[in-house]
Formats: C-alpha cells, structure tokens, sequence
C-alpha cells in the first residue's frame, strides 16, 4: 500500500516555536489595540468584519471542504474495495510511461528511475518506458538501473533526447511514437515528469481504477514533496499539497477534476494516441482579440484536462496513493521572487485555458464544475476586496480597523489551516502567513497575469514565447494591459470608496449645485427682499413658495418685516433643494441652521431638518432651501419678481 513516507521535509521545532512566539506577541498587541465596539453588531468594525463578501468566499470553501471529507469517507471508500477487487483479476494488456527529464541532477534520476523500474518490474505486465531525456548522462544512469534490476524482461527502455525547445515538443513526440506500437484495447499510459519517485505500490494501487471504471479517461494521484531549501520552502510546498489534496477531493465527487497534473496522470492509451489529442499536446494555442494567434510554452496538463474535458471524459483523484517530488525553488535565496515565478507560470497555464472551459458550458462536465471554474475567474478579484478595504478605511476613516482585521486573518485562515491539516494529517503554523500569502499575493498575480496571459516564461528551461517579435508590437501590448488591468482595479477601487463610506456619492441637491455652478458664477443673484416682504405681510395663507434660481436677501426684509404685523409661523419653500438663497451676513445672524446652530458659511434647510428666522415675535421657517453667507451686494442688482 503506498502511504505517506515517515519522514517528510518539514520545518524545523525551533522555526515552529518562533513562530508560536511571534504569533503571541502579536494577539497581545492586537488586543490592546482593538476598539472595545468591534464586536458590537452595531459597530461598523462588526460589519466590516463579517462583510458579504467574505461570507460568500468563506461559505464557498465550507462546500468544498465538506465535499471533500465526503469523498475521503464516503465515495472513495467504496471506489477503493470495487478496484482492488477487480485489480486481483485483470490488469491491462500493456503498460506505456512517458518520463520526461530535463537536466535532472543524476542522483535525482537515479532514484526516479529506480523506483519506476522496480514499480513496473512488480506490476508485471509488458511495461514500455520512453525515457525523453537531454543528455546523455541520463542514459548512463537509466542503464546502470537496468543493470542493478537485472534487465527484467517484462520492462523495455527506449530513449528519445528532446529538441530543447519545451516539454510539449518531446511529449508529442512519445505519444506518436507510442502510436506507432498499435496499443492494444484496454492499455494505459502513465505521464510522469523526470523529478517525481513512485512509492510502492502506485502502479497496482491506482491502475485497478481503469478496470472498474469504464468511463474513467484519466486519473491522478496525492503528492508529498522532499524539497531543498529552506523551512519556509518546505512548508509552502506542502501547504500547496494539501490544499491540492482538498481541491482534488472535492472535484472528485463530482468525477471531474480541474487540471491533471503532469508530474503523475495515467490515461487511457487509446485517447492519449488521439491524433488531435497529440496535436493539442503539442501545438495548443489561442486566438484572442488583443494578443492575436500564439502558442502554450508550458501547461501540457491543461491540455490534456481540457480535451478530456470537452470530450466528456470521467476524471478521477486517488488521494490514498502518493508520489514524491523533488522539488527545488528557482532561486534557493529568494524565496519572494522564486514562488512568485511559480505562480505566474501555474496562474497563467490556468488562464490561458479556463476561459474555454468556461465557454463549454455546465452540459459536458456539470454544474458545479463548470461554477467552479467561473469561480476561480471572481476569487481573483473578491480576494483583493479585504486588503484594499482595510487599506481604505484605516487610511480615512479609523486606523483601529487595521487590528480587527489582523484578527481576522488570525481567525480565518487559522480555521482553514487547521482544516488543510485534519486532512493532510500535520500542521504547521507557518501555515498560516503562507496561505494568506498565497491568497492575496496569488490573487494580485492572477489579475496581473489575466492581462498580460500571453507572456510566458520557463524558468528550468530558460525560454520564453507569446509576445510578438516586433518590439514596437511588444511594447503597444504592454503598455494596453497595464491600461486594462488599471481600469479594472479602479473600478473595484471606486465601488469599494463608496461602499465603505470613505467617497459618498452625490445626493439630487449637490447634482444640482455642480450643475449650477457655471450659470451662478456668470450671473448675480436677483434681490428677493421686496417681493417676499410684500407676500409675507399678506395674512392670507401660511406658506410662501419659492421658485428655482439664485436669489439674494438683504437687511431689508428684516426692516419691512419689523414694520408690519406677520401672522405667526411662516414656512418658506423652495423647490427641493434647486433654491439657492445668498444672505447678507446680517440676515445670517438672525438664521439658525437645521441643528440650532448659527449659519457659518452654508446651510441646508430640509424638510426634515430645516432652518428658522426668528427676529422679535415672530418666526420664519425655512424648508428645501439652500442658504449660502455672502458679502453686501452692490446696489445695483436686479428686484425679483418671482
């Protein structure tokens, strides 16, 4: 049975307790500093804390945690006995391995090819190993492996050294080859890469599925990983594992899967020598509006996923079966720049493929997995939302949201850690820092790259491809995504300022002020005093309208209105919020503003909260006006006559 070796790369006790250490400091400062209201649902720190959007992300990844503990208990289970029932029994006609290595340190290959020679050896069927290789070290290593076996004859090795011009080239290659052997019905290939070491076991253990399983097209398997670097590496590489190992799962119960990883998948032969199968491993490609016609440089495992996919094939996730990596950073040292090459390079893969997918529809892989692949397009942005919010709202509105949302990170992703490491089976806490890092920094490289998906680059290989030739063209492509990809972010930027309150959107009365504008700063207001002296000193009616417009009132009314008896409670409307009244500083003193206060500069005077002109006995409610405090006008201006 293959099983989880007893010893895998992971970091050390004393980063472990560094980290614990450091964690407690920082929940001591968090505490100190966080808003006593931050739990209040009446507080907006509860709000922000408990946002919809997190609600919605959180509540998604809930679903797929379920199913994937469903699929681990449940459905799987019963997969397991169905194939090792019928694996006792039959077993294919012929086994083909594709391995494809690429300046592989020889100590490395050695061990890869040990193991898989041994794993075909005890398997026991015809087994053709097409060892795609660089150099010719690699052939000296695979014979000296041949010879410490004894050359078992159930085992042939044929060696095929790649152009140098990327994997798919040297995997089209095999698979033609492979072609030319006329496969026989029922035979299956495995898809391995030179660094990936079989553990005992994994040829019986996962090959039985395709025997039960008729609709089964291709099947993976779990990972562990022995990697060189240093303990942050180390934990990065499997925290990704285990999230792998949640994703996979969840897929799974669905029979669909969302990339079949190159570094082990076993497929049918029969489909794998499809001639457009081989075409698409080979010369994948895209048409697309701004970045014309260019071909996939790496993600030959989205490939083969894709075509499965539109052909309505049945995909499967083994998790109780491991294979181990030997992995290594680009750059052992830098750790940032190194993770953030991977990632661009696996995001862009993703990419440059899902678009299509999505466009296949629900109908040949079914609704959730067609969701879930839309869903992986909105994390991008929707992950952004947390770190850009608390940025804004510590920055404009109360620095102590910085803390609550400190805690929440705290909480959050310990949750999911602790979840990832039920199902992993260990736990780390650089867990913790690592997935928020993965999520954000993941995130910020998808929207990136969803702009600019054409650049490709591989890192091992030292090639690059997907940007036109012309440097002028290459430039003119540049300088668009970095125009898109900041119009796209403003605009979630400005729906997150009005959403958080920090920028409020115009009200119908400041609409109407900055259309107003101009036409005020080119005309003077007419003089209102005497007409509405007059109307007011009417007894009859106890309202006043006021027409739109910019009108102006002086010490005289206060004059008129003090020479005659007013009846008592006056209420003067404008028309909802469009009359602009300018007031001498004398009226102002007499005005109180909608809250009791004296007018400073400006007032809005409301229904609900309006204004009062109060002079000896008598009261003068204002209500839709706008009042504004101006200096005298000169003697001159325009008498209304409304």
């Amino acid at each position: 049975m293959s099983a989880t070796p007893p010893d895998p790369s992971t970091a050390s006790r004393i980063t472990e307790l560094t980290t614990f250490l450091f964690g407690l400091a920082l929940m001591v400062v968090i505490l100190s500093e966080l808003p006593s209201n931050v739990f209040s649902p009446e507080s907006e720190s509860f709000i922000f804390v408990i946002g919809w959007i997190a609600i919605w992300r959180y509540s998604w990844w809930a679903v797929q945690a379920v199913r994937s503990v469903w699929y681990n208990r449940r459905v799987f289970p019963q997969m397991r006995a169905e194939a090792d029932a019928i694996g006792e029994e039959e077993k294919p006609p012929e086994l083909f391995v594709l391995c494809t290595s690429f300046r592989i340190e020889a100590t490395v290959n050695f061990q890869v090819y040990d193991a898989l020679i041994r794993e075909a050896r005890d398997y026991g069927v015809p087994t053709t190993i097409f060892a795609s290789v660089s150099d010719r070290t690699d052939v000296d290593v695979i014979t000296h492996v041949m010879d410490e076996h004894d050359w078992p004859r159930n085992v042939e090795v044929r060696y095929m050294f790649q152009k140098g011009d990327g994997k798919r080239s040297a995997m089209a290659e095999v698979l033609r080859a492979i072609s030319r052997r006329l496969p026989a019905p029922g035979s299956l290939l495995v898809s391995m890469d030179g660094d990936i070491r079989l553990e005992p076991g994994t040829l019986s253990r996962s090959l039985s599925f395709f025997q039960s399983q008729d609709d089964l097209g291709a099947l993976t398997t779990n990972n562990r990983a022995e990697v060189t670097g240093n303990d942050a590496t180390r934990e990065w590489y499997d925290l990704r594992y285990a999230q792998r190992h949640l994703m996979m799962s969840s897929m799974s119960v669905s029979r669909r899967l969302l990339v079949l990883t190159g570094r082990y998948s076993v497929f049918r032969a029969d489909l794998a020598t499809q001639p457009d199968f081989i075409e698409l491993i080979e010369s994948d490609h895209v048409d697309h509006w701004r970045f014309g016609n260019f071909k996939f440089l790496s993600g030959d495992d989205k490939s083969s996923w894709y075509w499965l996919l539109k052909n309505g094939w049945r995909m499967l996730y083994i998790p109780d079966v491991f294979v181990t990596g030997f992995e290594e950073l680009p750059d052992r040292r830098r750790f940032f720049a190194s993770t953030t090459d991977l990632m661009r390079r696996w995001y862009g893969n993703m990419l440059r493929t899902s678009n299509r997918a999505i466009a296949l529809g629900p109908r040949p892989m079914g609704m959730f997995t067609w969701w879930s692949l839309v869903d992986q397009r909105l994390s991008m942005w929707t992950t952004l939302v947390g770190p850009t919010v608390v940025t804004l709202v510590s920055l404009f509105v109360r620095p102590s949201f910085f803390f609550a949302y400190v805690l929440w990170i705290l909480f959050t992703r310990g949750i999911a850690t602790s979840i990832l490491a039920w199902q992993r089976g260990r736990f780390s806490l650089l867990w913790i820092p690592l997935i928020y890092y993965n999520q954000v920094w993941g995130a910020m490289l998808k929207t990136y790259v969803s702009f600019r998906f054409n650049r490709q680059k591989w890192s091992r290989q030292g090639i690059s491809a997907g940007e036109p030739d012309d440097p002028v063209a290459a430039s003119r492509q540049r300088r668009m995504g970095h125009v898109l990809h900041g119009f796209a972010y403003g605009v979630l930027l400005f729906i997150l300022l009005l959403s958080t309150g920090v920028m409020t959107p115009p009200d119908r009365v400041s609409l109407h002020i900055a259309r107003s504008q101009t036409w005020e700063s080119d005309h003077d207001p007419e003089r209102l005093d005497r007409w509405l002296g007059a109307v007011l000193a009417d007894k009859r009616g106890d309202s006043v309208q006021l027409p739109p417009g910019y009108f102006r009132l002086e010490g005289d009314l206060v004059e008129t209105l003090q020479r005659n008896t007013l009846p008592s409670d006056k209420r003067i409307h404008g028309n909802q919020g469009a009359t602009l009244l300018a007031i001498s500083p004398a009226v102002a003193e007499l005005i109180q503003g909608p809250n009791g206060e004296p007018i400073q500069d400006a007032a809005e005077c409301t229904v609900d909260a309006n204004c009062r002109l109060a002079f000896d006995e008598h009261d003068l409610t204002l209500v839709n006006v706008r009042l504004r405090v101006e200096p005298a006008a000169p003697t001159d201006v325009a008498v209304a006559q409304p």
